[in-house]
């Protein structure tokens, strides 16, 4: 059952013991833009809820797909992020390299099973005090319709949100998605521009490989598991699980531990050698 689905049975708000929960929502907030409106907000006494606590940060573009998702992974329930308006940013382009990043984070949050919905994106210039009271009052609402993150709660859940965010720190997604925005406005060292449906299937199959072969990691740190075990718990065909395994050995990341019977079992090799 899907988030959605699962939110579909509830009431609006949901609750904890004896105690009514209330969403956590972190946003960050650009300095130029977002913040200034946050703050315009405030001075113009526009009302919006309090579950939301703000970071600011000097540009959008500085929010990471590894920070966010390590937030997730903490146990927020949501995450907003704002900056300035298209064409109108600090530093020129640096919003139009978020729109990608936030592109490869709600990639990453599909294949971890979390709701895309509880990741945002606002464009909130300086003058738009009201406009950022509503924009959190609507992201609170859907927070309280989704309820609460499975990721303090569901073993599985946390392992694909660490696997998720070890994926996010790759080399290969990291110049991806660095080089996309580049890539398709002013080509590669030829001046081509690649097709952007065309890049953005070399994205998605790089997210799912890099996605599984960091929770086969995960999982394997947390004890050995055969390539028939991976496939069962990770819900993908063994011949993949094993295709991964070749190259994580390959790369000295993944070792065979002491064999169950005639069947070999995997285990993640943590910094100092095979344990």
């Amino acid at each position: 059952m899907t988030e959605k689905h699962h939110a579909a049975h509830h009431g609006k708000k949901k609750v904890a013991g004896d105690k009514e929960w209330e969403p956590k929502i972190v946003g960050f907030l650009c300095n130029w833009c977002s913040y200034a409106g946050a703050d315009l907000c405030g001075v113009s006494r526009f009302q919006y809820p309090t579950n939301i606590r703000l970071v600011r940060v000097m540009c959008s573009t500085r929010v990471s797909p590894h920070l966010v998702l390590d937030v997730f992974g903490a146990g927020a329930d949501g995450i907003l992020i704002g900056g300035c308006h298209l064409n109108d940013c600090h530093y020129m382009t640096g919003n139009f390299h978020t729109e990608k990043r936030v592109n490869l984070m709600e990639r990453l949050l599909r294949v971890a099973g979390i709701d895309e919905a509880r990741l945002r994106l606002e464009w909130v210039s300086a003058s738009e005090g009201e406009k950022f009271s509503k924009v959190v009052k609507e992201f609170t609402e859907e927070m309280q319709k989704l309820g609460p993150s499975k990721v303090c709660t569901d073993d599985m859940v946390k392992a694909k949100v660490a696997a998720a965010d070890d994926a996010s720190e790759t080399f290969r997604l990291k110049a991806l998605v660095g080089k996309e925005f580049n890539l398709l406005t002013k080509g590669n060292a030829y001046g081509d521009k690649l097709d952007p449906e065309k890049l953005t299937g070399i994205i998605d199959a790089a997210t799912e490989d890099e996605f599984e072969r960091a929770l086969i990691l995960e999982l394997a740190r947390i004890r050995p598991m055969s390539v028939k075990q991976l496939g069962k718990v990770m819900d993908i065909p063994t011949d993949r699980i094993l295709r991964h395994i070749v190259l994580l050995r390959q790369n000295s990341e993944i070792a065979m531990d002491h064999p169950e019977g005639f069947t070999p079992v995997y285990k993640t090799i943590t910094i100092g050698g095979e344990q």
